[in-house]
This record gives C-alpha cells, sequence and structure tokens, in this order.
C-alpha cells in the first residue's frame, strides 16, 4: 500500500522531534564537526550537485521559469563555493546552547539564571533557491535544533543531492540523519500537513512570495516567524549633511533592487529638498529607476516624475522604482513611516541628535539606523554569520533571525535542599 503524503510527513515529523532530543544534548564539537564534514561531502560531490541542478534547470526551462528565476535556480561553481564557506563559517561561530547568564541569589538563597536552549524543531518553507537548503540546515544544526525542509518543487533534485551531503556530514559526526530531513515529495500537501504538526513541529519559517507567507500566516497551527513586506524608507532630515544624504538614499536604493531591505520610500525634510533631490534624481534617471512623486517633489524636478498615488506609499517594488515625499517636519516623516512602513527597516540622515533618539525611539520597525543604508539590515552586516530570514513579529524573534533567534530561554534554579517556607 502506498504511504499517503500525511503518513509521510507525520513520520518526518516523529523522526525530527526524536532527533532534535539527540541534538539537543549533543556538544559543540559533535555539531560542528557534522558541518565541517558537510563541506567536505558537498566539495567532493561538485559533479553529482551540477548534474541534479541540471534537472532542475532543464525542468524550468520546460515550465516556462523566467531568466531571474532560472538565475536564482542555478548551482554554480560560485554558489557551491559559498555555500561550502557558509557552513565553515557557521562552524567557527560561539554556540549559544546551554550558555546561561544573569544568576543571582534571592533572599531564600535560592540562585536563579537563565540557560539558552534549542526550539526543538523547525520546519523552513522556501523556493527556487537551492543554497537555502544550506544555509537553513547549518543554522538549525548549529543552534540544536532538528529541520525539515521543504524547498520549491523546481529546486527538487539540487535539494535532494545537497541534502545527501548534509547526512554524510551527520553521519561521520554520530549525529542521527533525522536531524536534517529534506521533504522528498513536490506534492504541495506537504506544506499543509508540515505547518499543522505542532505535536512534531515547534516553529515554521517560510521563505518566499508574498502569497505564499501569507497563505502559511493564516493557516499555520505552529508559530511563524516571518515578514511580508520590505516597505522600507530613507528620511533625509531637516540637519542632514548634503553629501551623507546622498550617498545613503543612492545606495539604500540602487545598490541592489530586488532585496527586502532595499529602500521604497524616499522621505525628504521640505528644507533640504532643493540641495539633496536634484543630485539624486539625476543619479536615479542614470541608474535606470523611475520616480515617483508627491506635488510638491513634482514641482521640483519636474514632469520626468511621475504622480505617487496612495497605493505607491504602501508598495514593495523590489524594482527600480522609488516613490518620494516632500514632508515638512521629523513628526510627519515618522507618522508617514509607522502608518506606511512594514517594520523591516526605516533610516534617518541626520547631524541632530535629538532626531536621531526620537526616530531610533519612535519609528516602529525591525531595524532603525542613523546616517546608514537600509541595506545593511542582514545577519551578515549584523555579525551573525548568517541568518535564516528576517522577521517583522515583536514574537520571538525580530530583525534578521541568526542562531539566537533559533533558541529560547529557560529559567534555571540551583539549591542546596532549599524549600519554600
Amino acid at each position: 500500500m502506498t504511504e499517503s503524503v500525511l503518513d509521510y510527513m507525520a513520520r518526518l515529523g516523529q523522526a525530527a522531534r526524536e532527533a532534535s532530543r539527540v541534538l539537543a544534548r549533543a556538544s559543540s564539537a559533535q555539531k560542528n564537526r557534522a558541518l565541517q564534514a558537510a563541506a567536505a561531502a558537498l566539495d567532493a560531490a561538485r559533479d553529482e550537485l551540477v548534474m541534479a541542478n541540471e534537472l532542475d534547470l532543464a525542468g524550468g526551462r520546460a515550465n516556462g521559469l523566467d531568466e531571474a528565476m532560472l538565475d536564482r535556480l542555478a548551482l554554480t561553481p560560485a554558489r557551491i563555493d559559498e555555500m561550502i564557506e557558509g557552513l565553515r563559517q557557521v562552524a567557527a561561530l560561539p554556540d549559544p546552547i546551554g550558555a546561561i547568564r544573569d544568576m543571582r541569589y534571592m533572599p531564600s538563597g535560592i540562585q536563579v539564571g537563565k540557560m539558552r536552549v534549542p526550539l526543538g524543531v523547525i520546519g523552513i518553507i522556501y523556493e527556487s533557491r537551492p543554497n537555502v537548503t544550506i544555509d537553513a540546515a547549518s543554522l538549525c544544526l548549529k543552534s540544536g535544533n532538528a529541520t525539515i525542509l521543504r524547498g520549491g518543487s523546481e529546486a527538487i533534485h539540487s535539494n535532494k543531492a545537497i541534502a545527501e551531503c548534509i547526512a554524510r556530514g551527520l553521519a561521520e559526526a554520530g549525529l542521527p540523519a533525522a536531524a536534517v530531513q529534506v521533504v522528498q515529495t513536490t506534492d504541495r500537501a506537504a506544506v499543509g500537513a508540515l505547518i499543522s504538526m505542532p505535536e512534531f513541529v515547534d516553529v515554521i519559517v517560510p521563505r518566499g512570495g508574498k502569497s505564499l507567507i501569507e497563505r502559511i500566516s493564516r493557516d499555520a497551527k505552529v508559530p511563524v516567524i516571518k515578514h511580508l513586506d520590505g516597505i522600507c524608507h530613507v528620511y533625509v532630515d531637516s540637519a542632514a549633511d548634503v553629501d551623507k544624504a546622498i550617498r545613503v538614499a543612492d545606495n539604500a536604493k540602487t545598490q541592489r533592487f530586488a532585496p527586502c531591505n532595499t529602500m521604497e520610500t524616499l522621505l525628504v525634510h521640505e528644507a533640504r529638498a532643493a540641495a539633496v533631490l536634484p543630485p539624486l534624481a539625476a543619479i536615479y534617471r542614470d541608474k535606470g529607476v523611475e520616480l515617483r512623486g508627491c506635488p510638491a517633489t513634482r514641482e521640483l524636478l519636474g514632469e520626468g516624475v511621475l504622480v505617487a498615488s496612495e497605493e505607491d506609499w504602501a508598495t514593495e517594488y523590489n524594482a527600480p522604482i522609488l516613490s518620494i515625499r516632500l514632508v515638512a517636519s521629523l513628526d510627519e516623516a515618522i507618522a508617514h513611516i509607522n502608518r506606511y512602513g512594514s517594520g523591516h527597516t526605516d533610516s534617518i540622515v541626520t547631524e541632530n541628535f535629538t532626531d536621531a533618539r526620537r526616530f531610533l525611539t519612535e519609528v516602529d520597525s525591525a531595524s532603525v539606523m542613523v546616517n546608514a543604508s537600509t541595506r545593511f539590515a542582514d545577519g551578515f552586516e549584523y555579525g551573525l554569520g548568517a541568518e535564516i530570514g528576517i522577521s517583522t513579529d515583536k514574537l520571538h524573534a525580530r530583525g534578521p533571525v541568526g542562531l539566537e533567534g533559533l533558541t529560547s530561554e529557560k529559567y534555571v534554579v540551583f539549591g542546596d535542599g532549599h524549600v519554600r517556607t
């Protein structure tokens, strides 16, 4: 009798739960050995990885994937190098598990503190890029979590080949194969099952398009770490240094157009607009950026700027399009960001310390910056080594989610026969 998708996913979940208990007590040396061995297995399996990826690319072309999607799907030699280096970097990171902090004596004589522990089993659902398999597996493994990885159907052969390399690393370190499991079916029912198993899965991390994340957030029966939109802002304050403002606003938009930490709306104090906007507009036009502006912006920059609609302020373009609005005050800028922003990343350019502190305090986003490009909102740039994603939630993790974001804390108490009276 053929196993159903639901039975298959339950079997994966049960195995992951059992493996998570082994991982929770694994030593740092054992986890690092698995990561290093997986890196060596990837290096030795380059030909197999490329052959598997060619099957996915051929399937993608046959199914009409566009060039951008095919590029994300491709496992080039450079990307294989990056996966290998990523495993080695995660192996070199400090292990957060078991660290105890804030130990203190209570009046009763007991000592109370907090210990960092794994979340347990993490389900990760993602699209296209097979290198996410390595990123996710390495971070979950190092943080002592078992993981179930469900990649997109378009990358199934690549993900299976990568999974075999991870399995070799786990075996060499004496860790259970179920510590990292790649879902072997492309049936979409597997996603529905994965997000509906609270008895086996503790957290879901979706990485993909807005429709995927919305569906998982709506239907999941376990907690989800996610962000839906990256509507990021740069605000040029009345006290901004003009050169800094131009440099930051240029980089925040044009360093790359697609990432979630790219600026989508530029807010400029009307006192700085005449100095900042004309040179910035010239830079944007040279780089092929379409500008959409409020009436005051269009009056200053001319007819080359399209009319910005109400919808534009709430849109993540992921494209060479930028909305621009002039504001009369810091209050107006903060109000705009808190109304239209997605809680991802926002930056102020200013030389006024008081304005900077107000912006940091009052803008309700996962990353808030002063005189820096929003493009820095990234786990690697924040010194996390790597990230499993970016969260705009407030519970449990917020901002780039690295090793610590994949852990929790529990209270630990030390006594010496103490009893409560």
